[in-house]
Formats: C-alpha cells, sequence, structure tokens
C-alpha cells in the first residue's frame, strides 16, 4: 500500500437555507469553521444536509473535495479567479489527494476519527445555482472532479491541522475516478458491473444502481439532476 496522508486545511459546516426561490433548499453553503469537530455517524455534529433522501446519511456522512481541483477551475474559466475551498459545498479540504489516487473503501485517519470512503458525488443543479455557472454540474460529471464521501467508522474529532492518512486498502483497482465515471456515464463491461453491484464498501445506492446496469437496464434520466430545472 502507498503511504498517502495530507493535512486538514479546510473545515466546513452549513445549515438548511432557502437561496433560490420556488427551488428546495440546500445546505450547500458552507462556511469555514475553525473549531474542533466533533465527527458521529453522520458526518460533522455541527453540520446540516437539506434533503436526506439525496445527501447524507450513514453513506454520503462527509463530503471531500479536493484544494488541487481549484485551480484547474479557475485556469478553465469555470469559477472565478480567487474562490477558495467550500465553494462546492465540501466538508473537508485536503491537497494531494485526487480521485485517482483514492480508492472505494480506503480507509483513513481523519483526526480521531476513522472513516472510509463510500461514493464519489453525483452532482446536481445545486452546484449550478451555488456557483451561479449553469454548467457546472455536467462539467463535474465530465471531468471526473467530482470529490467523494466518507461513511464513518469510529467517532472522533477533526480540527484544521490534523493529519488524514490511509491506513488501509481494499479495493485497490477501483479509484474513486473509475468507479464514479462508471456510474455516471453507465459505460462498464458486464464483468466490472457485476463486481460493482455486489462490492461491500461501495455506498448501497451506488450498489443498487450497478445492479439494475447488470440486469441491462442502464437507462438513466439525468436531465432534471443536471440542467437546474428541478422545483420542489
Amino acid at each position: 500500500m502507498i503511504p498517502l496522508s495530507s493535512k486538514v486545511i479546510g473545515l466546513f459546516v452549513g445549515k438548511v437555507e432557502s437561496p433560490w426561490p420556488g427551488k428546495a433548499a440546500s445546505a450547500i453553503n458552507k462556511v469555514r469553521t475553525e473549531e474542533v469537530q466533533e465527527v458521529g455517524p453522520t458526518g460533522f455534529v455541527n453540520d446540516a444536509q437539506a434533503d436526506l433522501t439525496v445527501h447524507g446519511g450513514l453513506d454520503k456522512a462527509i463530503h471531500h473535495y479536493p484544494a488541487d481541483h481549484y485551480s484547474i477551475w479557475q485556469a478553465e474559466g469555470e469559477i472565478p479567479d480567487g474562490s477558495m475551498p467550500a465553494a462546492f459545498g465540501e466538508n473537508i479540504s485536503a491537497s494531494e489527494f485526487v480521485e485517482t489516487n483514492i480508492c472505494i473503501g480506503d480507509v483513513l485517519r481523519l483526526g480521531t476519527a476513522l472513516v472510509q470512503v463510500s461514493q464519489g458525488r453525483q452532482p446536481c443543479w445545486k452546484l449550478n445555482q451555488h456557483t451561479n455557472n449553469p454548467r457546472m454540474a455536467f462539467r463535474f460529471q465530465q471531468t471526473g472532479r467530482t470529490g467523494w464521501y466518507y461513511r464513518v467508522l469510529e467517532r472522533g474529532h477533526v480540527q484544521l491541522g490534523d493529519e488524514i492518512c490511509l491506513v488501509d486498502r481494499i479495493q485497490e483497482d477501483w479509484t474513486v475516478y473509475r468507479v464514479t465515471q462508471a456510474r455516471l456515464t453507465r459505460k462498464v463491461d458486464k464483468t466490472d458491473v457485476e463486481q460493482l453491484s455486489n462490492m461491500p464498501e461501495l455506498a448501497e445506492n451506488w450498489r443498487e444502481a450497478f445492479a439494475r446496469m447488470a440486469k441491462g437496464n442502464r437507462e438513466e434520466n439525468t436531465e432534471k439532476r443536471l440542467r437546474s430545472k428541478r422545483e420542489i
């Protein structure tokens, strides 16, 4: 196993708000906190999610987004110069961890907590609204620069400057990038899709999606998720 560690350079929490008239509430507007964060089964105790059917929960307790991607997005003109972590609604920012060197099932020590990578991010229209870029969710999906979610294996605490380090790698062939691209594009061969549908470390709803693909159902309407048209 390749040694992999970094420092937590940003911790962010949010509350449920209604920032867009006529559309669903959201807690995507995360703000930086200097306080020690208690990590429980559903993530930071001080954090919130608006719709637990699609955000948060045991398999999506904490969202990690690579700090390394911000300069790339700015160079591509997708976000304004000077944009800082939390612009995408993440809970954790760190450098050197990216989708191509982190795998589904990876177990990491986060401060005193123990967390496990469960799935990549499935971007939605709220990302477009929050960044004021109508194609941001599509670009996340297209590039694979989505970040990922952790489930919490052991409660603990984390603060700025704490180490985040890889302690166990279970699925070395299945990077976050590879699995997320398979999930979002649905371009995956039969052998791989069957393996993914039975991968215990993968989030349950993604296993179910791959199980549907294994049965031949690869149709999925992503228009509402990506195009900022969903109104609740």
